[in-house]
């Protein structure tokens, strides 16, 4: 139960993140979530969108460079200990997180949720489905 996660390849640089975001409002794509990481010259920008299609196709007739990605969500309950629990579960499945960011939600105020990027997305959805902690799949991040 994979959400589909796009990342921008974007140059680093005044002006690339307006640039990427007037793109994605100028198509009406909201994002659910986003995380930019830096490097030197460029960056990646990892969005989880309500409508990943018009999202790429968008970001694609832009010119801007990019790929899709499979991570999984989870709702974890908001509370301290929280994601202490999600990363024990993965710890004890021996699956390495490669990395994960948070967003809020908006109906569900008892949960936070996380993205997260694994090296075993089956080893995973069981190791946290067993310890009681919900995935979340596409259709629910684009009704949040």
């Amino acid at each position: 139960m994979s959400i589909q996660q796009i990342s921008v390849f974007a140059e680093n640089k005044p002006g690339t993140m307006k640039s990427l975001t007037d793109v994605l409002a100028a198509n009406r794509i909201d994002m659910r979530a986003l995380s930019l990481a830096e490097a030197k010259e460029f960056g990646i920008v990892r969005i989880i969108a309500d409508n990943v299609y018009a999202a790429v196709t968008a970001l694609k007739d832009a010119g801007f460079i990019y790929s899709i990605t499979p991570v999984l969500g989870v709702a974890i309950p908001d509370e301290p200990g929280g994601l202490t629990q999600v990363l024990n579960l993965l710890y004890n499945a021996e699956v390495n997180v490669e990395y994960m960011y948070a967003f809020l939600g908006g109906k569900n105020a008892d949960s936070a949720y996380m993205i997260l990027r694994v090296q075993d997305e089956t080893a995973a959805s069981a190791a946290l489905q067993a310890g009681g902690i919900r995935l979340v799949d596409q259709e629910e991040i684009s009704q949040l």
